[in-house]
C-alpha cells in the first residue's frame, strides 16, 4: 500500500503529465539510438514519441515506417506541428521556429501555411499555444515552455540573477576542449552553482515531476545511488560539463540558453536533413494517440525495433499488469529479428526478466527470450549526451 507521501506524489506526477505539454524537447541521444538500432530500409520502428526529435532524427537512416506513439496527444501535436513546418515551411522559417525557439509574426504564418496542414487535436492545441513561440513575455522561447521548459526558464532565472553564474556557463558552452570545460566548471560554476538551495530544489518530487520523472523513477536510483537522488543529478552535470565535449551536445545548451545554435542542434534542424525530410523522409513517419500496448494490439503490423524510453520504470511500479500485456503485445506483433531499446533511472533494471509472457502456447519467463548487448549498451551510455539516466538497454529478441 501506497503511503500518504507516495500518493501525493504519483498524483502530481500524474496531474502534470495528464495536463500538459511535458516534453519541448528529446531527452535521450538519438546518436548512440542509431548505433543500437542498426536501422535498415526493411526496418519498421515503433518508438513513443515525446518530443518528435528523435523520431525525425530516425527517419534520416531511411527505415520503412516508423510509427510514432504517445498517449499524451499534446507530445504528439508537437510532432505533428515540425511535420507540418518541414513540409510547408523554407529552411531558415523552420530553424527560426524550433531552433530560436521563437518566430515574429508566427499567430500569421501559422494560420495561413501551418494550421490546415495539422491533425483536428493538434490545432485545437496549437490555436491555444502560439503565445509559446512569441519573441515577448518573461518565457521568451517555446523552450522555456511546457513543464521542462520551465524548469529550465527557471534555472536560467537563477544564473541570470546570480553574480558570475551566466558568465561561467557562457564561458563553459564555449569551451573549445575536456580541459578548458574542466577549468570552467570546477574552478568557477561547482561552488557558485551547487549550493544547499539548489541541492534541495533539485531532489524534490515537485521538481522531478516537472522533468517527467516519476517517483518510482527516484527510487530507482535512490536504491542504488549513494547520495540519493540530488547526488546522482550532481554527478550527472559533472559528467557532462567536465568530462564529455560540449560542443555538440545540443540537448543541455538548448535549456542553459532557450535557443539552439546553428552548429549545436539535433539533426533534423541541420539544413541538408530538413530538405532530405522534406523530400519525402517525412512521409515515413505517421503519429499515433494512444500507449505502446493499445497500438500494437489495434494495428496489425510487424514491428522490428522499438524505442520505449524510460516509461517502464513508472509502470513497474504503479501497472505492473498493463507492463506485463505491454511486453506480450511487444512479442506478438515482434518482426524475425527484433530489437528493444530501454532506459532505466535506476542503475539496474530488475523488474523485465521475471515478467510471464505466452510464445506459441508456451509460457515463458521474458529473461529467457531477450539476448541482451550489454557490452555494447555500456559503451554507449558512457557516450550518452544527454547522461541522466541511470542505464541503457539494447536486447534482441530470440523469439520473433
Amino acid at each position: 500500500m501506497m503511503s500518504i507521501s507516495e500518493k501525493t506524489s504519483a498524483a502530481l506526477f500524474s496531474y502534470v503529465h495528464g495536463n500538459n505539454l511535458v516534453y519541448n524537447t528529446c531527452w535521450e541521444d538519438p546518436r548512440i539510438d542509431r548505433v543500437a538500432l542498426e536501422l535498415t530500409p526493411d526496418d519498421t520502428v515503433a518508438v513513443i514519441t515525446s518530443a518528435g526529435c528523435n523520431v525525425l532524427d530516425y527517419a534520416l537512416e531511411q527505415p520503412k515506417h516508423i510509427y510514432a506513439i504517445d498517449m499524451n496527444y499534446r507530445q504528439n501535436a508537437l510532432l505533428e506541428l515540425k511535420m507540418a513546418g518541414i513540409r510547408h515551411l523554407e529552411f531558415d522559417e523552420f530553424f527560426q521556429l524550433f531552433g530560436r525557439g521563437r518566430m515574429p509574426g508566427f499567430r500569421e504564418l501559422y494560420r495561413s501555411r501551418l494550421r490546415y496542414a495539422l491533425p483536428p487535436a493538434a490545432q485545437v492545441y496549437w490555436d491555444d499555444h502560439l503565445y509559446f513561440f512569441e519573441e515577448s513575455g518573461r518565457r521568451s522561447s517555446f523552450y522555456f515552455h511546457g513543464t521542462s521548459g520551465l524548469f529550465a526558464w527557471l534555472i536560467n532565472v537563477y544564473l541570470n540573477r546570480r553574480p558570475g553564474l551566466r558568465d561561467g556557463v557562457n564561458a563553459l558552452l564555449n569551451a573549445q576542449c575536456i580541459e578548458e570545460q574542466q577549468e570552467v566548471y570546477f574552478g568557477w560554476l561547482h561552488k557558485a552553482f551547487w549550493n544547499r538551495f539548489i541541492r534541495w530544489a533539485v531532489g524534490r518530487d515537485a521538481s522531478l515531476s516537472l522533468l517527467g520523472v516519476p517517483q518510482a523513477q527516484r527510487r530507482q536510483v535512490e536504491r542504488h545511488y549513494e547520495g540519493g537522488i540530488a547526488r546522482f543529478i550532481e554527478d550527472c552535470v559533472e559528467a557532462v560539463f567536465a568530462y564529455l565535449p560540449l560542443g555538440d551536445n545540443y540537448f543541455w545548451r538548448v535549456y542553459l540558453t532557450g535557443e539552439y545554435a546553428g552548429a549545436c542542434c539535433p539533426e533534423y534542424l541541420k539544413e541538408d536533413n530538413f530538405h532530405a525530410l522534406k523530400n519525402g523522409l517525412v512521409d515515413r513517419v505517421s503519429v499515433h494517440t494512444d500507449t505502446m500496448q493499445g497500438f500494437l494490439r489495434s494495428n496489425d503490423v510487424a514491428i522490428s525495433r522499438y524505442v520505449l524510453l524510460d516509461h517502464m520504470d513508472w509502470l513497474s511500479a504503479h501497472r505492473i499488469a498493463a507492463l506485463e500485456e505491454e511486453w506480450q503485445a511487444i512479442i506478438e506483433r515482434a518482426a524475425p529479428r527484433a530489437r528493444i531499446l530501454w532506459r532505466s533511472g535506476g542503475l539496474h533494471v530488475d523488474f523485465v526478466d521475471p515478467i510471464r509472457v505466452r510464445v506459441g502456447g508456451e509460457e515463458a519467463r521474458l529473461g529467457e527470450l531477450l539476448a541482451y548487448r550489454s557490452e555494447l549498451a555500456a559503451e554507449l551510455h558512457a557516450r550518452d549526451r544527454v547522461h541522466t539516466y541511470g542505464s541503457f538497454y539494447i536486447a534482441d529478441l530470440a523469439a520473433g
